[in-house]
């Protein structure tokens, strides 16, 4: 007799950044699409930075800090947070009833920070809001996902930049984020979905490795892969291609198959990121982890995540 227990399925996380932008709230809509197929865990989290906890916004520290724990005060991050829960109630993620049978609060004596609401849905399914003070706001989004081991954060980019901004370029905290995380990283603009991924691949190991598990991710929501590489000259053409070639056949061996296929000559960059333009996300690879230096994750793949005008995933 075979006594084994069978393990229970591995749950996916996702940590969605929330800052009160249209741009969060489309995050939270492209997770829960994601989510679908899955065993999905979703936090929805907002980052005080310490200055704004000691000041309370104008409140007093005790009032606040007796408010939050209740969460019925109205700061900025609670009502951010809640305005997210709703979301997902209306895209059916979770329901009021499972909010007030399963809502728990935790909270810890820093001021106003650190405070939780845990949920569960129909499917077993966790649902966190969270608010967190930190030192900055991306030391406090990689500290939470340190702590709950997420596979994937989700993050805006600046959205419509101001002249200042286009000369800065994008978002520095989304930036700083999306080359420190140890996990992949989707940061977002415009994002919508039904355009489908478009799957970057240059045939080595790491790039087909991104292909598996973007496509995972990519056909649990019924997004359409479009398998791209690109030859710096003709030469280097059927090296693109049989790059591609390697991708579909790896996805094929899963069960996967593509929308479409196509290898190009140019600088990759420019050729990426004009291909992206129709596309619902970019995925690119990269290192599993990098603090030190941009150039961990890659000139190409820098650039793009900078200058795209779509949404941008880069995969560890």
């Amino acid at each position: 007799m075979n006594n084994s227990v069978e393990e229970p399925q591995k749950r996916f996380g996702i940590l969605i950044c929330v800052d009160g932008s249209e741009e969060s709230y489309r995050g939270i809509r492209y997770a829960v699409k994601m989510s679908q197929g899955m065993n999905t865990d979703i936090t929805l989290l907002y980052v005080r930075v310490f200055d704004q906890g000691k000041s309370s916004e104008g409140f007093q520290v005790d009032v606040a800090r007796e408010n939050m724990l209740a969460w019925g005060l109205d700061l900025p991050g609670v009502r951010y947070l809640k305005k997210g829960r709703d979301l997902l109630v209306e895209q059916g993620h979770m329901t009021m009833d499972e909010e007030k049978q399963n809502a728990q609060q935790t909270g810890t004596g820093d001021q106003v920070g650190n405070q939780a609401l845990e949920y569960f849905n129909e499917k077993g399914g966790r649902i966190r809001l969270r608010l967190k003070v930190a030192k900055s706001i991306e030391s406090g989004v990689l500290d939470v996902q340190e702590e709950e081991k997420q596979e994937v954060i989700i993050v805006g980019a600046s959205g419509e930049k101001s002249t200042m901004e286009k000369i800065l370029g994008m978002n520095p905290v989304a930036l700083r984020i999306a080359i420190s995380a140890p996990c992949s990283v989707i940061v977002a603009r415009q994002l919508e979905m039904g355009n489908g991924h478009l799957l970057c691949t240059v045939g080595s190991e790491r790039s087909l490795e991104t292909v598996r598990k973007d496509a995972v991710l990519a056909d649990s929501c019924s997004c359409p892969i479009t398998l791209f590489s690109v030859a710096l000259d003709e030469e280097k053409l059927p090296a693109a291609q049989k790059a591609i070639d390697e991708a579909e056949a790896a996805l094929k061996e899963m069960g996967i198959g593509i929308h479409g296929s196509k290898a190009v000559v140019g600088n990759p960059i420019e050729e990426i990121i004009e291909a992206g333009k129709s596309h619902s996300l970019i995925v690119m690879s990269a290192t599993s982890r990098s603090t030190a230096s941009r150039l961990f994750i890659g000139v190409t793949s820098l650039k793009v995540l900078e200058n795209a005008e779509s949404s941008v995933m880069l995969v560890r």
